[in-house]
C-alpha cells in the first residue's frame, strides 16, 4: 500500500484513534495525542463505524466525476493521432 508522504496517520495510527475514541477518551485529547484536529479524529472513527477495518485504508483523491469532461468526439480524434504515433505536443497543435 502506498501511504501518501506527507500523512500523519497510517493504518494502524487511524485504528489507533478509532480505538481510543471507543474507549471513552475525548475526541480532542486524542486529536492533541496524534497532532491531527478533531476534525480528522471524526472523519476517522464515522468511517470506520460506516465501513469497518476497510474504511481505515487509503483512498484516492482522483474525482469522481469532471466539472467539464472532454467530448467524445475529441477523445477519438486523440485516439486516432495517437494511433498514427502523434505526441502530445503535436496533438496540441
Amino acid at each position: 500500500m502506498n501511504v501518501h508522504k506527507n500523512a500523519r496517520l497510517s493504518q494502524h495510527s487511524r485504528a489507533e484513534v478509532v480505538r481510543r475514541v471507543q474507549a471513552g477518551q475525548p475526541p480532542k485529547a486524542v486529536a492533541t495525542a496524534f497532532g491531527v484536529d478533531v476534525k480528522t479524529v471524526a472523519k476517522w472513527v464515522k468511517r470506520f463505524v460506516a465501513e469497518g477495518l476497510a474504511g481505515l485504508s487509503d483512498r484516492s483523491s482522483r474525482p469522481h466525476r469532471l466539472h467539464r469532461p472532454t467530448l467524445a468526439e475529441t477523445i477519438d480524434q486523440i485516439v486516432a493521432l495517437r494511433r498514427q504515433r502523434f505526441y502530445g505536443r503535436q496533438i496540441a497543435r
